[in-house]
């Protein structure tokens, strides 16, 4: 299969501390890490790791942190021809703090990807479609209306949105908080709509009615940044190899494990061999 995302490209900055700051506290003994990250890329590369082709539609800003945003993408054999560079903008920026436990807080400056507008689509998408909401909103909602087959829509993190995006979507993927920002109008189109839980697994509804749930292999968290990307490029492979709603969850609450078992975003995304390990 072939899978376009059209979605957000980052630079991660993490820094790894003794524990999370509360509201103004100043944390120290932090150790820093950079890792390519953005939600729009690392479902991108989780797709791509997990057997599918991958098409990748973003925007970078012309320095180098482009570059490192987009070394590994490149290295897993991504397709990066539609990703456009904007010179009078830097390349966005992720600002994550991790705890001990994996928890973390991220701020996000968007930077290039505020400059990705509809007229960098092409007039149709063909096959498979990916979308998140860390792009300006109004090229989500071109993307989801020019595609021509199965949309996964990713309502991370959680925006106003158009019923007709909710009602196109074939596939719905939003955590807990994102759950309750929509509510009830997750529901109101046929498509399948998987709610992550967290270390509970997973859930998913279609028309409102529970349909399959699933837990994640119990594994030591290092780090959740990713875990949830991992998951959404997971569930779309998944579901579009054929896999029964059950099996699926499984497959993606696997990789979505393994994520949290490792530092970073991209680093940390688990190939097919690590998941059907896993599951085994």
């Amino acid at each position: 299969m072939r899978i376009t995302v059209v979605g957000s490209i980052n630079l991660d900055l993490v820094a790894s501390a003794p524990r999370l700051p509360r509201a103004g506290e100043t944390v120290t003994g932090a150790t820093l890490a950079r890792h390519p990250g953005g939600k729009g890329a690392n479902q991108a590369l989780a797709a791509r790791r997990l057997g599918a082709e991958v098409c990748l539609i973003g925007r970078v800003g012309d320095d180098a942190m482009a570059d490192e945003a987009t070394d590994l993408l490149d290295a897993a054999g991504v397709d990066l021809s539609e990703v456009e560079t904007e010179a009078a903008a830097l390349t966005g920026v992720a600002l994550i703090a991790v705890g001990p436990d994996g928890e973390n807080q991220i701020v996000v400056a968007a930077g290039a990807n505020h400059g990705a507008m509809p007229e960098q689509l092409p007039a149709r998408i063909e096959g498979p479609l990916i979308v998140q909401l860390e792009l300006p909103i109004a090229t989500v909602e071109a993307a989801v209306g020019r595609a021509t087959d199965f949309v996964c829509v990713n309502l991370a993190p959680a925006a106003p949105v158009s019923d007709q995006m909710l009602r196109r979507a074939d596939l719905i993927v939003v955590n807990e908080t994102e759950a309750a920002f929509y509510a009830d109008l997750l529901h109101h189109g046929g498509g399948r709509v998987v709610t992550t839980l967290g270390a509970e697994g997973a859930v998913m509804h279609q028309r409102g009615a529970e349909i399959a749930r699933a837990a994640p292999p119990t594994v030591t968290a290092v780090d959740a940044t990713g875990a949830g990307d991992a998951f959404v490029g997971a569930i779309c492979v998944a579901l579009l190899e054929g896999m029964a709603p059950e099996a699926a969850l499984r497959f993606a609450c696997a990789a979505g494990a393994l994520a949290a078992t490792r530092p970073g975003a991209q680093p940390s995304l688990p190939t097919r061999a690590e998941v059907e390990a896993l599951l085994a």
